[in-house]
């Protein structure tokens, strides 16, 4: 069944539904329908996203465990696994569904804000759902030898598509993500990065054809090692195109 609008009652295709980012649940087609419910939904708001977070914590993981909440296992040196390809790995099932699906939502969003993009099986181009759209974003991953666990097969990627249509869930293909809406329900100010970094590798370029290695290289660089050692990677949120030399924040 396709969200609607908890407020105007609207669905998709005639709006883009995303869903409260702090409980993970709510449906809104815009921000004056979120104020609007304000009054009703803070009654809710804070003991739903109660139950959002990671059963692991942040004293149990380290300070860069990545993300804080959101799925059901963190991970340490997040930047580094991007770069060396294993990102999904050593996650329980769901999670990379997730974490797929995700990448794929931010990097439509980021394409149709940034470039002016629009997806003819995206959300943007008035489709229900984008569906046919993250099955090509799978087919790009699985382009790439080894990027997805060893565990992933036809059945589980049947799995992960299924999981982007239920309704129920905060990873909803027939909603629209947008940056602020990933770091408040990850609960990381940089874990947008982390999704766009993945992307960038699965479709070879970044937004506008900008190369993000540099980038990722020194993020990666400044994650803790085995002794604790590290700065916080969140100061370091921009992108350099070399070609031109301009610099994007992200």
């Amino acid at each position: 069944m396709t969200p609607a609008c908890v407020t105007c009652k609207k669905t998709a295709p005639e709006v883009t539904i995303k869903r409260c980012a702090q409980c993970s649940s709510t449906p809104y087609c815009s921000r004056e329908c979120q104020k609007a419910d304000w009054k009703n939904h803070r009654k809710v708001c804070g003991k739903e996203s109660a139950g959002c977070s990671s059963s692991s914590s942040p004293s149990e993981l380290g300070s860069q465990a990545s993300p804080l909440k959101g799925l059901e296992k963190s991970v340490t040196k997040p930047f580094t696994r991007i770069g060396n390809g294993t990102w999904l790995h050593d996650r329980p099932e769901t999670d990379v569904y997730r974490l797929l699906i995700d990448a794929y939502r931010l990097r439509v969003e980021d394409e149709y804000k940034m470039e002016g993009k629009i997806d003819n099986d995206s959300l943007y181009a008035g489709s229900g759902s984008g569906l046919k759209g993250f099955r090509r974003f799978l087919d790009c991953v699985a382009s790439h030898a080894g990027l997805l666990p060893s565990w992933w097969h036809a059945e589980k990627r049947a799995c992960c598509e299924r999981l982007g249509m239920d309704p129920s869930q905060w990873q909803n293909l027939c909603c629209a993500v947008e940056k602020s809406d990933i770091i408040e329900h990850y609960g990381m100010p940089y874990f947008h990065m982390e999704l766009r970094m993945f992307a960038e590798k699965v479709l070879g370029s970044g937004i506008g054809g900008q190369d993000g290695t540099m980038v990722l290289q020194m993020m990666a660089s400044r994650e803790v090692d085995d002794r604790g050692n590290g700065q916080n990677p969140g100061k370091f949120a921009a992108m350099v195109d070399l070609k031109t030399m301009k610099t994007s924040i992200l």
